[in-house]
């Protein structure tokens, strides 16, 4: 496989000073990619690609095939004693190594989030630097794991390897995309960028040429789904019944698809939150109580679900990236009966990460969490639409459920029904802007009745933390309609299940098929990831044990 090789930004590993960094990263190229630990004791060495050297690994022009055996353990009851069974199952593993060309379709796309992806590939595409008052930036994108994070691929020398992840398997490129979407406002993403205050003005005069064309198409609006002070913003809404809505989407998509010559495109929820719908019986329980209701014009079926109906009619995969119930009964029961690819729901950014790896940690280290309070407030258009009491309800159940599988793995903390308190307040404050402030406090109970007491204090644009969020959402899954298994005892390959729950580390509600274990704990999120992609090149998951020093 031949790679890219990674800036000098993402090769070096920080220094303690400047000028140390510089010389260390000179001397880590000239050694074929080493750089040094900040202690100066655990060298390690970054590498573009790599080939598994192994039997049960096939490299031909379009695939790589890997025979991978799984793991796991099966614990069952007999008598008065568990017994744990060491269980494995053979897979073999096909990908398709054929980068397709890839389209992303933003629901939303004028907002804060969709004009900073636009701007931030146009930016990295261009090579972009602007100066601010703290120096000269460059392009980059830091924030998101398949482009910016590391994976450990073995031991060379007594050095650990690692690799981009993005280099795990064949991934599109995001300066490759490309990009559009639609929106209920018909503001050009120039005049977008420059609204969010997001981005440094040096960087937006640069982009402004480029991105004052890109006008959004016509999008959804229903005033009953969303706050009522959006109503001066949609000023470019497909008109028609719900059935003809969803139809001029189908086109729209067909449209962006022959206008840029893609092989593919994924279509993206980054548009405002809208409040819960009812689920009803007869109405969207099933796929054809939800037609037959699309078809009727039920006002209940909500702007995003139609969205979903659409992109699942066509097979064109659909991420929500708001907290919405955007995937009623009968949306999932469309998509598993289409085989098409789902995913969500609403970005997991900053507050709700941090707290995902917070309480996993103090669970396991046997620290018993009891009283959880997270405050926000910001002056961004999701804070406006959010201070509607409908639409922030739906933003704290996808806040407040992050906790739910942490405690329930510790019985011996909480008793069965036992939970924290946790309470979550969003405020709008219009100075702030896309500058987010998020507070938290988390009280816990400690040894021998004592308490604990842990306050955290977060700043930072909201849209720079879920732009790069959004573009891993998308390439994975590109990604992984190009992946295909079956385990020994099937004849034919298959791809996963509609129901993408690989991209549950970047959700905070991730959306998983009936009877799958609800997993929010961000490093298992994680290792889920990284060692499925390393089970389709052959390799075995990445343990930590490090026996061979031991």
């Amino acid at each position: 496989c031949a790679f890219l090789r990674p800036t000098k930004r993402q090769r070096v590993t920080p220094a303690i000073d400047e000028r140390k960094r510089r010389t260390r990263g000179r001397e880590g190229r000239q050694r074929g990619g080493r750089g040094v630990s900040e202690r100066g004791k655990r060298p390690t060495m970054l590498v573009d690609g790599f080939e598994v050297d192994s039997p049960n690994v096939t490299y031909t022009e379009d695939h790589i095939t890997a025979k991978y055996v799984y793991e796991t353990t099966d614990v069952v009851q007999d008598g008065g004693t568990w017994k744990v069974k060491p269980r494995q199952i053979g897979y073999e593993f096909k990908t398709d190594k054929r980068v397709p060309k890839l389209g992303i379709m933003l629901v939303g796309w004028g907002g804060n989030n969709g004009s900073t992806v636009t701007a931030g590939i146009l930016a990295n595409k261009g090579g972009l630097s602007w100066k601010t008052k703290d120096g000269v930036q460059h392009a980059n994108y830091w924030g998101s794991v398949t482009q910016a994070a590391t994976c450990r691929i073995g031991n060379f020398n007594g050095e650990e390897v690692h690799v981009p992840f993005k280099n795990i398997l064949p991934m599109v490129s995001p300066n490759d995309v490309a990009i559009g979407g639609g929106d209920i406002s018909a503001m050009n993403l120039a005049e977008s960028m420059e609204r969010s205050r997001v981005l440094d003005y040096d960087l937006q005069m640069q982009l402004w040429d480029q991105m004052k064309d890109m006008v959004p198409l016509p999008s959804i609006y229903d005033p009953q789904f969303i706050a009522a002070n959006q109503a001066e913003r949609a000023d470019n809404c497909i008109a028609g019944s719900k059935a003809e809505q969803v139809e001029q989407i189908r086109r729209d998509i067909k449209d962006f698809k022959a206008k840029n010559a893609l092989d593919s495109v994924v279509v993206l929820w980054t548009a405002n939150t809208e409040r819960y719908s009812e689920v009803v019986a007869g109405m969207n329980d099933t796929k054809e109580n939800l037609q037959r209701s699309i078809e009727a014009g039920e006002s209940e079926i909500s702007p995003s679900t139609l969205f979903a109906w659409a992109c699942i009619t066509d097979g064109v995969p659909f991420v929500n990236g708001s907290p919405q119930n955007t995937f009623v009964p009968g949306v999932i029961d469309y998509a598993v009966s289409k085989k098409s690819f789902i995913g969500g729901d609403d970005f997991k950014s900053g507050q709700t990460k941090m707290k995902s790896v917070l309480v996993d940690f103090l669970v396991g280290a046997g620290i018993k969490p009891v009283s959880i309070v997270s405050y926000n407030h910001l002056g961004n258009n999701d804070g406006y639409n959010l201070s509607a009491p409908q639409t922030f309800r739906s933003k704290e159940i996808s806040k407040s459920n992050v906790v739910d599988d942490m405690v329930q793995s510790n019985s011996i903390l909480y008793k069965d029904g036992e939970h924290p308190d946790h309470i979550v307040v969003i405020k709008y404050q219009p100075y702030v802007a896309d500058s987010k402030r998020a507070m938290d406090e988390y009280t816990s109970e400690i040894f021998m009745g004592g308490k604990n007491t842990i306050v955290m204090h977060n700043t930072c644009e909201d849209s720079l933390l879920a732009a790069p969020i959004i573009l891993d959402l998308c390439l994975l899954t590109e990604l992984v309609t190009r992946i295909q298994f079956k385990s020994e005892d099937e004849e034919d390959f298959h791809g996963f299940h509609p129901i993408a729950v690989l991209l549950s580390y970047l959700t905070k509600a991730p959306l998983v098929p009936k009877g799958t274990p609800i997993v929010n704990a961000l490093s298992k999120q994680r290792a889920m990831l990284e060692n499925i992609f390393r089970a389709c090149v052959g390799l075995a998951p990445e343990n930590n044990m490090l026996m061979e020093y031991k």
